[in-house]
């Protein structure tokens, strides 16, 4: 397959080719982000009787457990299950179609991202049927792959407010490269609230105006990539829980005309 073609609003979006993969990858063995967790990610080959789980120690194929949080070690999906406790999982939500998405970089050293910031990063975009947001903060050097985001803020976090604009525009699929959208000593996670429309207090997803959006963090958005406009994949684990491993993959996107 060359290129995709998506219609949206009766408009049509080609993406390029080259596909470009924005999820880190998660070395069991190696280094890897870590948020939260005191424990790295860990990998050991499954125990069975004579079994043991490694070709190397001549068992006939490898077989591992993989120990890890989703919330905490690496690129992760959540859905509002995150806020509830009526057991709303990935699992129940249909695959998610392609999406048009808008990639945004905040200006350096960022550290409240707000109304202001987001619709100055998105102002030569707006109008058109962007449907999912990436976004990008500075300063991104390759070390954020495998970060270990400590203390009360590690990493700048988005305000209330900001998320009222990234709802107005009717993103439902929002992709960032911090571990989280609230700070860390936020104890309301009021962000998230704010995103999934959950009120304050609120724990069940049918409380939430918006229960069927998804937010991924941890993310990576390379240099190469200029602001603008693509096609997002989302790829995610099934799991039955409130957040799973996912792979978000893009493409440059191109209106067709005619």
């Amino acid at each position: 397959m060359d290129w995709i073609e998506i219609s949206v609003d009766g408009r049509c979006w080609r993406g390029a080719a080259a596909a470009i993969d924005l999820a880190i990858p998660l070395d069991f063995h190696g280094a890897q982000p870590r948020f939260f967790a005191d424990a790295t990610a860990s990998s050991a080959p499954l125990e069975a009787g004579s079994f043991n789980g490694e070709v190397r120690r001549g068992a006939s194929c490898n077989c591992s457990i993989h120990t890890f949080a989703p919330h905490c070690h690496g690129t992760h999906t959540e859905c509002v299950g995150h806020l509830t406790d009526d057991g709303h999982s990935l699992a129940s939500h249909p695959p998610e179609p392609v999406r048009l998405a808008l990639v945004v970089t905040m200006p350096p050293d960022t550290r409240e991202i707000s109304h202001t910031v987001l619709a100055t990063a998105a102002e030569r975009w707006e109008g058109l049927p962007w449907t999912a947001l990436i976004v990008r903060t500075m300063p991104n050097d390759p070390r954020k792959r495998y970060r270990h985001y400590e203390g009360p803020a590690p990493a700048p976090w988005f305000l209330p407010e900001g998320i009222g604009w990234i709802v107005s525009h009717g993103v439902t699929s929002l992709v960032v490269d911090v571990p989280s959208l609230d700070r860390g000593d936020d104890p309301g996670l009021a962000a998230h609230r704010a995103y999934w429309g959950l009120p304050a207090g609120g724990r069940r997803a049918a409380e939430a105006s918006r229960a069927t959006a998804l937010v991924t963090e941890l993310a990576y958005v390379p240099d190469r990539m200029l602001d603008g406009l693509y096609l997002l994949e989302l790829q995610i684990a099934p799991f039955a829980s409130d957040a799973a491993p996912s792979r978000p993959v893009v493409r440059a996107a191109t209106e067709v005309r005619g």
